[in-house]
């Protein structure tokens, strides 16, 4: 495999620049080692995870990573959709010696200081360069400018090509991850040529074998066209108020056929399926369709970006990561030809 080499690889040690998402309960030290030993940035979601629990998942994981991979975490931010108090789960971030804390809706100021503190780097998630700025302003180390593009919650209003270049040069001094839309080597070559110093993806690696989700959503992610998401809030059960890109299905289907009502939804209160610990899933909860998820779960929302018409298969994660880094030097390879052709 041939490495690019980056600010990003060479700030945390990577053969190449792709970071595995953070792409919520369907992170786990399979995935994420995965990533991390292939030469990416593979992360874990801790926001809905107990301490405990984020502690036995770095411990695994940790245990499953070459001493060369690097594996770092996200925490969301927003009080609206957790449990638990961020400071608690930076204690066990301490403890187990992450190498990597990334941010995500909402402000990270007052937690740049206790991460750098125990070592780790700090990334925070953006939808403008106003707000990349104001990030590096606070002392937060690598940026993702995250494009409308994005499955699962997204923070911006602006798609990824224009929004990677207005944060490049917002923070020149600082590194920049993109994120939203990209799912093979061509996108992610796209993003390196508008100053990226990485990519940034989740639905690719929602459809490898490793990832912690249902058959059904694997399959649906693997199937679905470009043209097969929707943009809404409509899952806010648990996460009120904030858009996220889905792929369509039913309940998607009848809450427009109703006139995309605010409240008295179709189906409001229908328990649609099971988590594996035995709880009813409402129709519009923000709950993931997991691996032993009983019921309808194709009715769940099935979070996936506009990449998804990239998505071929679901081969190990490793094997992802080599296949896209080989698009990534064909692609560059390519443009590079047909710049000097034209002169």
């Amino acid at each position: 495999m041939t490495e690019i080499t980056t600010e990003l690889t060479e700030l945390f040690d990577l053969d190449v620049p792709i970071v595995q998402a953070p792409i919520g309960s369907a992170t786990c030290p399979a995935l994420a080692s995965a990533v991390a030993n292939a030469g990416g940035l593979g992360m874990l979601a801790l926001t809905w995870r107990t301490p405990t629990e984020a502690r036995a998942c770095l411990s695994e994981t940790a245990q499953r990573t070459d001493e060369t991979g690097t594996v770092g975490v996200n925490i969301v931010l927003d009080e609206e959709s957790k449990t638990i108090p961020t400071e608690e789960h930076l204690e066990v971030c301490a403890e187990q010696s992450v190498d990597v804390v990334s941010f995500s809706f909402g402000d990270a100021a007052r937690y740049v200081d206790r991460v750098h503190e125990f070592g780790a780097t700090v990334m925070q998630t953006v939808g403008s360069a106003e707000a990349a700025r104001s990030a590096v302003d606070a002392g937060v180390d690598v940026v993702v400018a995250q494009g409308w593009e994005a499955g699962g919650h997204v923070q911006s209003e602006v798609a990824t090509l224009p929004l990677v270049p207005r944060v490049v040069d917002g923070v020149p001094e600082t590194p920049v991850i993109a994120a939203g839309g990209i799912g093979d080597g061509r996108t992610i070559a796209a993003v390196l040529a508008l100053g990226a110093a990485g990519a940034w993806l989740g639905t690719r690696f929602v459809a490898t074998a490793e990832a912690r989700v249902h058959d059904r959503y694997r399959e649906r992610v693997i199937d679905a066209e470009e043209t097969d998401t929707a943009h809404s809030t409509l899952f806010d059960q648990g996460w009120p108020d904030v858009p996220h890109r889905v792929l369509e299905n039913d309940t998607v289907d009848r809450w427009r056929a109703a006139g995309k009502p605010a409240t008295d939804r179709p189906g409001e209160s229908d328990r649609v399926a099971t988590t594996p610990a035995g709880e009813p899933i409402e129709r519009y909860a923000d709950v993931l369709a997991l691996p032993d998820t009983t019921g309808d779960v194709t009715e769940l929302p099935l979070y996936a970006g506009q990449s998804v018409g990239l998505i071929d298969g679901h081969p190990t994660a490793s094997s992802v990561v080599e296949a896209l880094i080989s698009e990534t030097n064909d692609a560059l390879d390519r443009a590079a030809s047909s710049a000097r052709s034209s002169h």
